[in-house]
């Protein structure tokens, strides 16, 4: 008899935007509108997160529900659950001026089949360590590095080195489908890799995460958008 074991499939949808699937759940980060440059890929989803009311995050009118269910929308602080998945909200900045210049931001720490991600949304500053320390351990983590809107490769690296993940997943980062017009300030994928030291990483189309193969040292992740 096969025993089930514990994993986490995800994928890029561009931007901000993944898709995770676990074993009795799929959610959805951050889609966005065309206007970014990138149309949202049809994408079914049982929960859908938002970590701030911009366009370019928020469309979560776009992810298609699964059959005779209603997609559960989280765009706030709290502790939510559903399909086994558990959804913990954490209210930051999108901004070093507490919010004067962007407005608010949430991460999101999923939990499911015995592994952790957390979604840092458009963050603005490096969080304090009480902050983090309310968090807790995360086994993979999703970051900005672009700059300009968010945290850029230096703060991005401050960060990982507070958080301590197995796996490390850019984004958020300049790319030549993107709206140049736009997002022309953000700086590239490459541009962090430099910075920590990890140049030329192939990208990967899925990244399938299991509980019981999460290693102590670190990798960083670069993936390709899926269509």
């Amino acid at each position: 008899m096969l025993s089930f074991l514990p994993l986490m499939d995800i994928k890029y949808l561009g931007h901000a935007s993944f898709f995770m699937k676990s074993k009795d759940a799929k959610l959805v980060t951050d889609p966005y509108d065309a206007s970014i440059g990138i149309k949202f890929p049809k994408t079914e989803a049982d929960i859908v997160t938002v970590s701030h009311q911009h366009r370019d995050h928020n469309r979560s009118d776009l992810v298609v529900a699964p059959p005779d269910q209603q997609i559960l929308v989280i765009d706030m602080p709290g502790e939510f659950e559903k399909n086994g998945m558990r959804i913990f909200g954490f209210q930051s900045f999108h901004d070093k001026k507490k919010g004067a210049e962007r407005g608010g931001n949430i991460l999101y720490k999923f939990e499911a089949d015995g592994v952790s991600v957390l979604h840092c949304g458009d963050l603005g500053v490096v969080p304090e360590d009480s902050f983090l320390d309310a968090i807790g351990e995360v086994d993979v983590l999703m970051v900005p590095v672009g700059g300009f809107f968010t945290i850029d490769a230096d703060d991005a690296a401050q960060l990982i080195k507070k958080v301590e993940p197995s796996i490390v997943i850019p984004m958020h980062y300049n790319q030549p489908k993107l709206d140049q017009k736009v997002f022309s300030k953000l700086g590239t994928v490459q541009e962090f890799l430099k910075k920590m030291g990890k140049e030329n990483l192939p990208p990967v189309s899925k990244l399938t995460v299991k509980a019981e193969e999460l290693e102590e040292e670190m990798k960083i992740v670069v993936m390709e958008i899926s269509s």
